[in-house]
């Protein structure tokens, strides 16, 4: 598997959110969430800024010549329209010969990207997919929400999903359920609620900052949903592929938050030592979190050559998805 990220140079650390937030000191943020720093955008850098720096670090070691398609997953792009997609095949010299779009998809992006690689794949339609996430989430978040502040950081992943790896991306389980729309939300941010001015700040009935410009995230219902949704998922998965937990080697799941995960892995009843946590030096990079722990865990032999690993997604939407890759 070829693949490349990128992180941002400035880093945030939680000493820096305790200044800001003295009640949030360094050692409660890192025993509740799991994060120690996280990698912010410079403020006139964007998404696509960031993707285009994953894809030329992938570039190094892939021909760009070869890439038939392009599959570009973000929640901040630089632009409503035109499709940030069709931007990036430019900014990277990309042949015009091929096809180009974005998919508007949270932390669930990463494995809804390779099954639309798969599709394209399977199909002849393309040879070379590049699929890309790119998040931004630090520029929707209010200066002064604690909570998401501390878990979100920025990141970008470029991945080269070719036609020789279609054995090894088995079958998906997919799931989509909308009625959660309104709990991981910014309000005023497309058609629907067309801003004329700033809106004002108001707190909930959970205590949570709110203001419809910027990211809100309503906690225990998210959390809710995934500790409802995720189990069944990782069922549905391992039946399609007529597998259990002993036939796979690891697992990798979109990385929320350290107690979440922790909480997933008992329900489920995965191996703590076949469970992949760690976003202590990133939070939560939303739909890079999958290949970023997949970059790291190949580059330090946690996962080799042969070994299947389950991944999944899950999150905003609410939209979920797994599968099981050969690496």
């Amino acid at each position: 598997m070829k693949l490349a990220s990128y992180l941002p140079k400035h880093v945030l650390s939680n000493e820096e959110l305790s200044e800001l937030f003295p009640e949030w000191t360094p050692q409660k943020i890192e025993k509740k969430l799991g994060v120690r720093t996280r990698h912010i955008a410079a403020p006139d850098e964007t998404a696509l800024d960031m993707a285009v720096k994953a894809c030329e670090k992938l570039f190094e070691k892939v021909d760009r010549g070869i890439i038939d398609y392009v599959l570009l997953c973000t929640q901040s792009p630089d632009y409503l329209l035109p499709t940030s997609a069709c931007v990036l095949q430019d900014r990277l010299g990309l042949r015009n010969e091929i096809g180009a779009l974005d998919f508007n998809l949270g932390c669930s992006g990463f494995v809804y990207g390779l099954s639309l690689a798969k599709g394209l794949l399977s199909a002849g339609i393309a040879e070379n997919v590049l699929l890309v996430v790119s998040e931004t989430y630090t520029k929707h978040i209010h200066a002064k929400d604690k909570g998401n502040r501390s878990i979100f950081g920025d990141a970008s992943s470029a991945i080269l999903v070719d036609k020789g790896m279609l054995p090894n991306i088995h079958e998906f389980a997919l799931g989509t359920d909308g009625k959660g729309w309104q709990n991981l939300i910014i309000p005023n941010s497309a058609m629907r609620n067309r801003k004329s001015s700033p809106a004002e700040d108001w707190t909930d009935d959970n205590g949570a900052l709110r203001n419809d410009d910027n990211l809100y995230m309503n906690g225990p219902e998210i959390f809710n949903f995934t500790i409802e949704a995720v189990p069944k998922l990782i069922n549905q998965v391992l039946d399609k592929n007529m597998m259990s937990l002993d036939d796979i080697d690891y697992v990798i799941f979109h990385q929320a938050n350290q107690y979440m995960l922790q909480y997933l892995r008992d329900i489920v009843g995965i191996a703590e030592d076949k469970f992949y946590i760690d976003m202590a030096e990133t939070g939560n990079t939303v739909s890079a979190t999958i290949p970023l722990a997949l970059e790291k865990c190949i580059k330090d032999g946690t996962v080799k050559q042969g070994d299947k690993v389950l991944i999944a997604g899950f999150g905003v939407g609410y939209s979920y998805g797994a599968t099981i890759i050969t690496i």
